[in-house]
């Protein structure tokens, strides 16, 4: 059997982890946008999302609208397929069960929607920026909304613009708060969930 260098090996195998797609099935949602995603297994996914396929969304609602205990149970309504698809539109064509989730870039206790513009693969395995560090981030920002501290535009703006940059801002850190990437409270605010 014939082997091949090693460099042909290894330069095949990053054009098929950066951006190479397969043909598209029958049945199977068709990207807006094509989208370089490292594979799943990898901790170098995005941290932002690309924002021309999710610049984010907004619903028509008030500060009194998210601030009213249980409102984001109400809106909350992201099909499984319409996740495939956000799935898809990023190239990511596996993953494991918490790899990622289908992120609300402006989450819906700040009000956004659930419409594709909004919607992203986000990791809980990249460091230390992960889906469990802007979580705290929006529950953080809901407060401050809530308490009137934070007008709900500025915080739709901050958030869909670069989520990174609004924890930073926010935290007044250049570096999240909990040392495992969000995953305790390590110095956060205690804040109900609402979402």
């Amino acid at each position: 059997m014939r082997t091949l260098p090693k460099i042909v090996l290894l330069a095949g195998l990053t054009a098929l982890s950066f951006g190479c797609r397969s043909a598209q099935q029958p049945g199977q949602a068709a990207p807006r946008r094509s989208a370089p995603v490292a594979s799943a297994d990898q901790v170098n996914a995005p941290l932002l999302p690309d924002s021309k396929m999710t610049p984010g969304a907004i619903l028509p609602v008030t500060r009194a609208d998210i601030c009213v205990p249980g409102y984001t149970k109400k809106v909350r309504n992201v099909p499984v397929d319409v996740k495939r698809q956000v799935y898809a539109e990023y190239g990511i064509a596996t993953h494991k069960p918490g790899d990622y989730e289908v992120d609300h870039l402006i989450s819906l206790e700040l009000g956004g929607s659930n419409s594709l513009k909004n919607l992203w693969p986000q990791s809980y395995l990249t460091q230390p920026w992960n889906a469990r560090v802007k979580d705290a981030l929006e529950n953080e920002m809901h407060a401050e909304v809530c308490d009137g501290r934070l007008d709900l535009a500025t915080a739709q703006h901050d958030i869909a613009t670069d989520w990174i940059a609004a924890y930073k801002k926010y935290f007044h850190t250049s570096s999240p708060l909990s040392a495992a990437g969000g995953s305790s409270t390590g110095g956060l605010r205690q804040v109900p969930a609402t979402r």
